[in-house]
């Protein structure tokens, strides 16, 4: 050990001790998808706390010099070993009282299933340190290492702290109903167990009401299980408010539900409420699981093979290069299936994409097509016999922080849309290959928009790039017209809605739809120099290597409701898209003469609210967009149609008054009148502060508030300040027209 010694001594300015806020890369290594559950092991730098597989750690030293690694290796517990886990497939016994991972009263996910190992492994000779070595070294030697290992393990590991942000949940609140409840005496004791519905004969999902001591099922849960609502009948008819689920009582408390407040709740009284009814708190045990352990265990469900299992047929499971798996990280099954898909087009198997993106989209690729993770799991024993598992698989976890960083939606665990994801992961790639090969080219093409006044029959054209063609559902072309008659009656008695039939519409139908002219109502011809009505086509100017086709299933009811259509369209194998190519301006066609429309905005003249057409509006805002965001890409984009409103929004996603109010200059802002755009002093004071009159600052940014954001404008003058070149031509390339694909805009 004397020779190991001298190499710790020699390194020890190396070995740090992890603090406070320091990102500790312990669950997966950097450059592929190694774990501590891996073949090896996993390494993690005691110095830049970043983890490696064994595949990767001997470059990692070659290139750093770093020697001395914790080397972390875990085995799987079996069943019976593990002490606090029932047997019966339910989470630990410890009772969350928060909807949260990780936190104080949160929920612990499966930390006692693996036996974990950790030593220090010195390179190049990969010469081995355990805790129990260094007892024998130098006490300097021996406290620095002791610290670092004691730290690196107690550490919270990257991943964890992301998934505890995104699963931090509201704490339960006190009941109002809690102090000052009336309970019955009407001499109910209940068993400690052995109980059932009053009404039916369900043993589980048991809630007992806290006013009366009456015991009943729970809610039908949306598949069908769970209870028969007779404890939320047995509430509608009495009004008590509060009942706890039997089966969750511990001495550290139950699961208490307000149906009065609809909500989980806390009842500071629950021990006196429980022991009027002849129960003593301290002596029961758990044996259900609780709603918030129902809630995540739903969420963070990784097989679901019962799920995807196909009516009548056994699926047989398949190995290597090209069919990896990807686990469900509680609700990545969006960003999974269209990961999925992107690595079965060549350009995303050979291009790269720079800098830390390419590093994590080379890592996912690598993971996906290498068969290195296609391989049958382990055969672990379970009580008396062994069990194949499932393929091992990949877990996306560093790659799914990266590309969801900062978004509202997709750095969340909430449930997201597909077709949304892959816009905003094109976005990135598009941003990140401005100068270099760019595989998302697979999917651009160019659309031919014509519009027709019909007043003069001239016609403009125009051109935006695309990367998705949303194809519209129409139903009169259902080839079963019954259908839908047969789903209303279905609807109106009680009937699941599975037991109607689908409508099944042509896809044929479906391009010939998206072909059709639309009517504009509200239409400003510089030909005529009057609103008016037009026309407008969409055809294709390109065609990509790979089209991207989103059927629009969802749509407004005669409330205004919306609701997604329960269709099926069968998709042919070749598809024949000639009709739908831009032809461009035809022989003897006029153009629109290039005429700007009369200002918006009048310095004396009071401005009236414009008329948005509000079926465009309703399905922005149905996205999630903010309505008053919505409301300006109608205004903006002159009542043009959804295609465009919609480009205008994800142009001005990141604008600092997006969800702002929507004001016209010489306009009150007062309530009940029609906000109006107004600039903000701020950026105002920044340019006038360079030179220029208030007036020019204030036609500048009026210029250029539709191209790119103010914030951007401003990071881009603060550049400038600082470089200290002549402040007059600082502004010029933004009185350019700038390029915009489809929301992304190049100045």
């Amino acid at each position: 050990m004397t020779e190991v010694s001298e190499i710790l001594m020699s390194v020890l300015s190396t070995i740090r001790v992890p603090r406070p806020g320091d990102r500790v890369h312990k669950d997966e290594c950097a450059f592929s998808f190694a774990s501590p559950e891996s073949d090896g092991g996993l390494y993690v730098c005691m110095n830049s706390f970043l983890g490696f597989g064994s595949k990767y750690v001997e470059r990692h030293h070659a290139k750093t010099g770093q020697r001395a690694y914790l080397h972390i290796t875990r085995t799987r517990k079996t069943q019976k070993e593990d002490d606090n886990n029932s047997g019966s497939g339910d989470p630990p016994k410890k009772k969350p009282t928060r909807l949260a991972i990780g936190i104080e009263g949160g929920f612990d996910v499966e930390q006692e299933q693996y036996d974990e190992e950790v030593k220090v492994v010195l390179f190049p000779d990969r010469q081995e340190v355990t805790p129990d070595d260094l007892a024998s070294m130098p006490d300097v030697v021996r406290e620095r290492v002791s610290l670092s290992m004691t730290g690196l393990q107690a550490a919270d590991s990257v991943s964890h702290t992301l998934q505890v942000q995104q699963w931090d949940g509201e704490v339960r609140q006190e009941s109002k109903h809690a102090a000052e409840l009336k309970q019955l005496d009407n001499g109910v004791k209940i068993p400690p167990c052995g109980w059932k519905c009053e009404v039916c004969d369900l043993q589980e999902n048991l809630w007992m009401n806290l006013t009366d001591g009456k015991v009943f099922c729970g809610r039908r849960y949306f598949d069908g299980s769970g209870g028969n609502n007779h404890a939320l009948l047995h509430y509608q008819q009495t009004g008590y408010p509060l009942a706890v689920k039997l089966g969750t009582i511990t001495p550290d408390g139950a699961d208490v539900y307000s149906y009065d407040e609809d909500d989980m709740v806390l009842d500071f009284k629950l021990p006196e409420h429980l022991s009027h009814f002849g129960i003593d708190m301290m002596t029961m045990e758990k044996t259900e699981r609780t709603m918030t352990e129902l809630e995540i265990a739903v969420n963070q469900r990784v097989g679901e093979w019962e799920v995807i299992q196909e009516s009548g047929t056994t699926l047989r499971p398949l190995w290597g290069p090209g069919l990896t798996g990807m686990k469900n990280l509680g609700n990545s099954c969006y960003l999974n299936s269209v990961m999925q898909v992107l690595f079965t087009i060549p350009d995303f198997q050979t291009k790269s994409v720079p800098l830390r993106m390419f590093v994590n989209l080379a890592k996912l690729g690598y993971g996906l097509l290498s068969g290195e993770y296609s391989k049958p799991e382990k055969p672990f024993l379970n009580l008396i016999f062994f069990v194949q598992g499932d393929q091992v698989g990949i877990a996306p976890r560093m790659f799914k922080a990266l590309v969801g960083r900062g978004h509202p939606e997709f750095s969340t665990n909430r449930q997201q849309d597909a077709q949304e994801f892959l816009l905003h992961f094109i976005n990135m790639v598009e941003r990140n290959c401005r100068s270099g090969m760019n595989p998302s080219e697979a999917f651009r093409f160019l659309v031919e928009e014509k519009i027709v006044c019909q007043q003069s029959q001239k016609a403009k054209y125009t051109q935006r790039v695309d990367y998705i063609v949303q194809l519209p559902v129409p139903m009169d072309q259902a080839t079963n017209m019954e259908a839908e008659r047969r789903r209303e009656e279905v609807e109106s008695s009680g009937a699941p809605p599975s037991a109607a039939p689908r409508a099944q519409i042509p896809f044929g139908a479906c391009l010939a739809a998206l072909s059709e002219p639309e009517t504009l109502t509200d239409f400003w011809s510089s030909a005529v120099q009057a609103k008016t009505t037009a026309t407008k086509t969409t055809r294709f100017a390109s065609f990509p290597d790979h089209l991207v086709i989103q059927i629009k299933k969802f749509t407004f009811g005669l409330d205004w409701v919306p609701k997604k259509l329960d269709v099926s369209i069968d998709v042919p194998d070749t598809l024949d898209l000639s009709a739908l190519l831009a032809m461009g301006q035809q022989p003897g066609e006029e153009l629109l003469p290039e005429v700007a429309p009369p200002p918006l905005m009048t310095p004396d003249v009071e401005v009236k609210a414009p008329v948005l057409d509000d079926s465009t509006v309703s399905q922005l805002c149905e996205m999630g967009f903010p309505l008053e965001a919505c409301r300006k890409a109608v205004y903006y984009t002159g009542n043009t149609g959804i295609d465009a409103a919609m480009n205008w929004v994800m142009g001005h996603m990141e604008d600092h008054d997006f969800s702002a109010p929507l004001v016209l200059a010489g306009s009150s802002s007062a309530p009940g009148t029609t906000p109006t755009e107004s600039l903000p002093e701020e950026h105002l004071a920044t340019i006038v502060s360079m030179g220029f009159s208030r007036d020019q600052a204030t036609r500048a940014l009026r210029a250029t508030v539709r191209h790119v954001t103010l914030s951007l404008l401003t990071r881009v003058i603060q550049k400038y300040l600082m470089q200290g070149p002549d402040t007059k031509s600082i502004l010029y390339p933004f009185r350019m027209q700038p390029n915009c694909y489809n929301g992304f805009t190049s100045v």
